[in-house]
C-alpha cells in the first residue's frame, strides 16, 4: 500500500519565498475539551504529532489560545527542532475558560504573545504569524503597527490575518506584506469566495479553517457521501481533495489528535476529482 504523502496535494510558497506542501496539519484538537487544557490522551497526541514529517507534513498551524499554550508546547516536545516543519501560530485572542475567546489586540499584548510564543515553540523566529482576530476595541491601524514592529525586529518571517474582509486586508496591505489569511471555509460553507479570490490574485496563500465542518461532511448522509463511495474514500477525504483543487492558493489543515485519522486526512492529496464531481461538489447548497 503506498503510504500517505502531503507532498502529491503539491506546493505554495508563503510570501512567494518559502515552499510549503499545500495540505497542511490544524494543531487545536491536540487539547482537552473546549480547546482548554491538556488533551485527555497526551501520549496519542504526541504519536500524533510526531507522525506529522513522515506524512510529508511540512505546515502546522496553532496558536497562543489554544490550551492556551498546550499546542504549542506539544508541538515543542513532538517536533522541536522541527527540521524542515515551518511553523505558523496566532495571537491576539484570550480564554477565560473552555470554548470562550475574546480578542485582545493592544500592540503591547500583541507584542508580549509573539515573545511568548517563541518561548514555546522554542524559535528564535516564527515563520508565520497571524493576527487571530482584528479587535474591534483597538483602531486596526495600531493592531496592524504592532504586526509590522514584528517583522522590522525580525520577530517573525511572515505575518498574516484570519477572519476578515477584503476591505479588511486591502488596510493591513498599507502597513504590512500579508502572506496569509485564514478564513472559515469549506465545501457547504463558502462566504468568503471573494477573500479566496483576492487572495489567489495576491499570492496570498488563503488558510481554510474548519475544513471539515467539524465532521459535518464526514457522515453517511454527507452530500460528498456518493462521490466518497466511488472514488472508496471518506467524505471528509472528498472535502479536502475539493479544496485542494478549488484553488492553488488553498492550504487546508485539518486537525486531529489521532493517529488514523491525521493518515487519512494526508491520503485525500491522492484523490483526483473529475471535472463533473467537482463541479457537483461545487454547485451543493452552501452557507
Amino acid at each position: 500500500m503506498t503510504t500517505a504523502d502531503a507532498g502529491r496535494a503539491g506546493t505554495f510558497c508563503l510570501g512567494g519565498e518559502l515552499p510549503i506542501h499545500r495540505l497542511g496539519f490544524g494543531a487545536m484538537r491536540v487539547t482537552g475539551a473546549g480547546i482548554w487544557g491538556e488533551p485527555a490522551d497526551r501520549r496519542a497526541c504526541i504519536d500524533t504529532l510526531r507522525r506529522l514529517p513522515e506524512l510529508g507534513v511540512d505546515f502546522v498551524d496553532t496558536a497562543d489560545a489554544y490550551g492556551p499554550d498546550v499546542s504549542e508546547l506539544l508541538l515543542r516536545e513532538a517536533l522541536h527542532p522541527y527540521r524542515d516543519i515551518v511553523i505558523a501560530t496566532k495571537g491576539g485572542q484570550v480564554r477565560p475558560g473552555p470554548n470562550e475567546w475574546i480578542p485582545l489586540g493592544r500592540p503591547e499584548y500583541l507584542l508580549q504573545q509573539v515573545k511568548m510564543s517563541l518561548r514555546h515553540l522554542g524559535l528564535e523566529r516564527i515563520p508565520l504569524w497571524q493576527l487571530h482576530r482584528i479587535d474591534p476595541q483597538v483602531p486596526r491601524d495600531e493592531q496592524f503597527g504592532a504586526i509590522k514592529s514584528m517583522l522590522d525586529e525580525g520577530l517573525v518571517r511572515f505575518a498574516g490575518l484570519s477572519e476578515v474582509t477584503v476591505e479588511e486586508i486591502q488596510a493591513a496591505e498599507q502597513v504590512f506584506p500579508v502572506a496569509t489569511v485564514q478564513n472559515r471555509y469549506s465545501a457547504t460553507f463558502r462566504r468568503y469566495e471573494d477573500v479566496l479570490d483576492y487572495c489567489e490574485s495576491r499570492g496570498i496563500g488563503f488558510i481554510p479553517w474548519y475544513p471539515l465542518s467539524g465532521g459535518a461532511l464526514s457522515g453517511p448522509e454527507s452530500p460528498l457521501a456518493e462521490i466518497a463511495r466511488r472514488h472508496q474514500a471518506s467524505p471528509a477525504q472528498i472535502a479536502l481533495a475539493w479544496l485542494l483543487r478549488r484553488s492553488p492558493a488553498m492550504i487546508p489543515i485539518p486537525g486531529t489528535s489521532k493517529r488514523a485519522h491525521l493518515e487519512e486526512n494526508v491520503a485525500a492529496a491522492d484523490i483526483g476529482l473529475s471535472d463533473e464531481e467537482f463541479e457537483a461538489l461545487s454547485d451543493i447548497p452552501v452557507r
